[in-house]
């Protein structure tokens, strides 16, 4: 089970030409459908006299897809997915947009140009390690603090809330690997509640 995966922090823009055809290649960090929906509108709505705008996502190992957008089939998405593919990106979405210029390339010339503006994107796309963590709310009497403290410590948790009051609670993040070994730890600690929320903040 891995604990971290690689995705865009900042997009890049790529740019390749050929026999009159400009591709504009656009690199975007997406976590959900919606937001992917949201930036291919944004797209559109920039790059509107443009004649394709194809593209590809990829959310998770199994939450994927590619389209052409009216280019011959899978000579366009495929391989902008390709390239999100070969970086072992997660959370991104690349689109290419095509301005036609009155030659047509082929699907081998299609298949080129898209992957090396999507290529493009990547190349000029600020890269980041992201976390997968566990989150779980927990709360706790004072009179257990060392033991809850030494708990955090030794799992190198995240806290990422903390209130006290008339108990303590505190909202931490544990790297999803460790999450079975701190909740059989967790219980342990006689008077400390642990609810698991998500697996993502």
């Amino acid at each position: 089970m891995k604990d971290y995966f690689y995705t865009v922090s900042e997009g890049g823009e790529g740019f390749y030409k050929e026999k009159g055809s400009k591709f504009i290649g656009l690199s975007f960090r997406v976590r959900n459908e919606d937001e992917v929906k949201e930036k291919l509108d944004e797209v559109k709505k920039q790059y509107h006299d443009g004649r394709h705008h194809c593209y590809a996502y990829l959310l998770s190992e199994d939450k994927m897809r590619a389209n052409d957008d009216g280019e011959p089939n899978h000579s366009a998405g495929d391989p902008i997915l390709g390239q999100i593919k070969s970086k072992n990106l997660t959370e991104v979405l690349i689109v290419v947009v095509r301005y036609f210029g009155g030659t047509k390339l082929g699907v081998p010339g299609l298949i080129n140009a898209y992957k090396t503006a999507a290529f493009e994107a990547l190349e000029h796309s600020k890269l980041i390690e992201v976390t997968i963590e566990e989150i779980y709310d927990i709360e706790y009497g004072y009179e257990i603090t060392n033991e809850v403290m030494r708990l955090i410590s030794d799992f190198e948790a995240d806290i990422k809330n903390q209130e006290f009051t008339e108990n303590c609670t505190a909202m931490i993040g544990i790297k999803q690997s460790l999450r079975d070994n701190f909740e059989a730890e967790a219980q342990k600690i006689e008077g400390l509640i642990s609810k698991r929320l998500t697996n993502e903040l």
